[in-house]
């Protein structure tokens, strides 16, 4: 069973992580998760609901066919968790929405918390780490940083939303970038549109 790591930072965009938490969780995939303080507030201040309750919703049938799903919370300031370790294996590591604060810490190297030390591990282990900015317009500060992450592996994924495929709620919109975070996972999508097909 493949297993990956969703980390949520104080960035603005909590529909993403939590319809990417969903789209892993009814692949039947373990998922283990990592909230910075700040991304828990937004969650609660765009949703209008905390983290417990949409945890609590998808570990209770979120899941293949309306089955439990396996959703594993670890503080961030836990560096005993197995995600802060390269011989825990993971198949991937997402950080969405990831802050500029973050990618600043990614990009030199500074781990101050869980979330910065999962993604140094990702990086060094060479297996996909991806990277969800949602932030605009970029300093040159941010661009050094994406370019940094990217020549060291990273996959800059920016919360850029389609319309291709003509969506019709918030929802969908959401998901045309988690679409695109399930590909470069290597995750089958049936549900993607893909373009002129």
């Amino acid at each position: 069973m493949e297993r990956f790591l969703v980390c949520i930072t104080g960035a603005s965009g909590a529909i993403y992580s939590l319809r990417l938490l969903a789209a892993l969780a009814t692949r039947g995939c373990i998922v283990h998760l990592c909230c910075s303080p700040w991304g828990a507030r937004l969650i609660l201040e765009e949703t209008g609901r905390p983290l417990g309750y949409w945890l609590s919703r998808i570990r209770s049938s979120g899941g293949p066919n309306n089955s439990p799903a396996i959703v594993r919370q670890h503080p961030v300031d836990d560096y005993s968790a197995p995600i802060a370790s390269g011989s825990f294996r993971l198949n991937g590591t997402i950080i969405s929405p990831c802050s500029m604060g973050t990618m600043g810490s990614l990009a030199s190297g500074a781990c101050s918390n869980l979330i910065h030390r999962a993604g140094a591990v990702a990086l060094k282990e060479g297996w996909p780490l991806v990277l969800v900015p949602r932030e605009t317009p970029l300093s040159l500060v941010s661009l050094k940083s994406f370019v940094s992450l990217k020549e060291a592996g990273a996959v800059i994924l920016p919360a850029c939303p389609s319309f291709y495929s003509k969506p019709e709620t918030i929802e969908q919109l959401a998901d045309t970038v988690v679409n695109r975070i399930l590909d470069h996972l290597g995750i089958p999508n049936e549900q993607a549109y893909r373009w002129r097909q």
